[in-house]
């Protein structure tokens, strides 16, 4: 099943490998966003299946970025993909609604498998 993909990453060309391997997987990129007011502009304003999202943005963290779309969509699926991984980190975003943790540098099946497994127990 392919799926309605929101890209949020400070980093362009993180943005632009994300994008591409999405996008040859078949699914939507429906956006992408460099900081956390233009994720939350765009979450609200396309709707996304979900949210890949990075946890360093230079107004605020993707952790704000991720309790503020929960408290208003509660059901959003959001997949953090960022280079810091330490298990603190991966526990309190994981408490605060993602469904899933990808660490940078990441393998491309690995983030399809990810994508897949999150989206088909969203259909559960």
């Amino acid at each position: 099943m392919k799926h309605k993909i929101l890209v949020v990453d400070d980093s362009y060309y993180m943005r632009v490998v994300l994008k591409n391997l999405l996008s040859d997987a078949g699914h939507e990129i429906v956006g992408e966003a460099g900081t956390g007011e233009e994720a939350l502009k765009l979450s609200e304003s396309k709707d996304p299946d979900l949210i890949m999202l990075d946890l360093i943005l230079p107004d605020t963290t993707g952790l704000e970025v991720l309790k503020v779309i929960h408290a208003k969509k509660p059901d959003q699926h959001v997949i953090i993909v960022s280079a810091v991984g330490q298990d603190m980190v991966v526990e309190e975003a994981l408490e605060n609604g993602a469904d899933a943790y990808i660490v940078k540098p990441f393998n491309e099946e690995n983030v399809l498998q990810v994508i897949g497994e999150v989206m088909s127990n969203a259909k559960s």
